[in-house]
Formats: structure tokens, C-alpha cells, sequence
């Protein structure tokens, strides 16, 4: 009995090397998220032999305030957004204090939604995202 192939051994079944060597940026290094921006830099990186494989941010949701954790959200969610203009297969988010988890699992939910829409895999370091 043979088996079908998955997806992944049939998307690079017929791949070959690259002269690309894969880095991480951090989301501090972007000037901004702004579309031409993201499109020189990607550019950029591509003609020194780069590809972008992982963006890092640092987040804070050390406000108890509803107000607070919806900035923040919608920061990451920009830099969410930047990481899939440039091709990135992760955006790590590496979160240094939470005050309030209950406010703040479900802004991370959506945006580990919004992050698989963009095709992109959401790592958050710092507090679990489900329950």
C-alpha cells in the first residue's frame, strides 16, 4: 500500500538549493511597516543574498487597561502584517510582563487568526495564548 504524498514533500519534491542565506530581523530595526518601506527593504535584503525567515518583537501588556492592550494589539498586528509583505515563516512575539491575562489571551487569539490569514505562524513567548 503506498502512501500519498504531503504536502510539504510535494511542494519540494522538485525544489533545489538556494544561494539565500535565511535571517531573523527584529521589528526594532524597521524604520516603519509602511508598504514602500517593507518593499525597498525587502528588496534590499534579496540583492545581498538574504530572505527574511523570522521577525521578533518585543510586547507589553503590563497596563490593566482595556485601552492599552488594544494599542498593543494593533502594534502587533502591524508588525504581523510587515512580516508577511516580506516573507517571513514566523513572527515571534516575545512578551515581557502581562497585568492582566484574561484582557490579554483573547487580542492574542485574534491576532494568532490574523497571522494564519497572512500565512504566517504567530510564536508568543511570555504567556500561553489558549486557556
Amino acid at each position: 500500500m503506498s502512501t500519498s504524498p504531503t504536502r510539504i514533500e510535494s511542494a519540494v519534491s522538485s525544489c533545489r538549493p538556494s544561494n539565500v542565506e535565511p535571517v531573523e530581523l527584529s521589528a526594532s530595526s524597521l524604520s516603519t511597516t509602511a508598504p514602500e518601506y517593507l518593499r525597498e527593504l525587502k528588496a534590499e535584503l534579496a540583492a545581498e543574498g538574504y530572505q527574511p525567515a523570522e521577525l521578533t518583537v518585543a510586547a507589553s501588556f503590563s497596563e490593566d487597561c482595556s485601552l492599552a492592550t488594544q494599542q498593543e494589539a494593533d502594534r502587533l498586528r502591524d508588525v504581523v502584517r510587515a512580516g508577511a509583505f516580506l516573507g517571513v515563516g514566523v513572527v515571534r512575539v516575545e512578551i515581557d510582563a502581562v497585568s492582566d491575562p484574561e484582557k490579554v489571551r483573547p487580542a492574542l487569539e485574534a491576532l494568532e487568526e490574523r497571522a494564519r490569514r497572512e500565512g504566517v505562524t504567530l510564536s508568543v513567548d511570555g504567556l500561553d495564548v489558549t486557556a
